[in-house]
């Protein structure tokens, strides 16, 4: 099957979408005890989040990095999310998309939300050729993240480091079974327009 050079792919239900994001165990702890983000998380700070549970793995060093070592498998509202896509930013000047660069850094300055398209990557954390969602949420995005969006918090260290372990043994169909399953997420309506140039 083609994969379009850049796809939202998303382990989602009819409500929820899930991201991932790699914490100290000071933060990622009580956020997956708790279900939702603590008062020490940072509201005013840019927070990056995944769909892709494999890119996030190959930031994140599988869950091997200081302060990162806590793996968690954020659960969002389906609304908040469409709702930071459309209000997002291209994270980068594209000429089909942008009047001029002096356009695309007005809106990147103003928008709560941007979009980076990164190598999506296999197993062995090697890039492919086709690209999948970052998302960086600030301000007020960032705040209805944490406090109004988040619907669930689970820590899957255990996961990344069993995936990890069958890797790294070389059952990568093993590892394979256990990943999240991660579909295209719709994108109709314009979904995307404001973070991908035509062509």
């Amino acid at each position: 099957m083609h994969e379009p050079h850049q796809r939202v792919r998303a382990l989602h239900t009819d409500s929820t979408v899930t991201v991932h994001q790699a914490y100290s165990p000071a933060i990622g702890l009580p956020a997956a005890r708790d279900g939702r983000f603590p008062a020490s998380w940072k509201r005013d700070r840019m927070t990056w989040v995944k769909p892709s549970f494999l890119w996030m793995t190959y930031r994140r060093g599988w869950a091997a990095k200081e302060g990162q070592e806590t793996v968690l498998a954020v659960a969002i509202s389906r609304a908040g999310f469409e709702w930071a896509l459309r209000h997002a930013c291209l994270s980068h000047y594209a000429p089909g998309l942008h009047a001029d660069r002096d356009a695309w850094r007005r809106e990147l300055r103003e928008a709560p939300a941007r979009v980076q398209w990164d190598p999506e990557r296999d197993l062995r954390l090697r890039p492919l050729p086709y690209r999948s969602l970052r998302l960086g949420l600030a301000g007020g995005a960032a705040r209805r993240y944490a406090d109004e969006w988040t619907v669930s918090v689970e820590d899957v260290t255990p996961l990344a480091r069993e995936v990890h372990a069958l890797v790294r043994a070389g059952d990568l169909d093993g590892a394979r079974r256990l990943l999240p399953r991660e579909e295209p997420y719709p994108d109709g309506d314009g979904l995307l327009d404001r973070v991908v140039a035509a062509g």
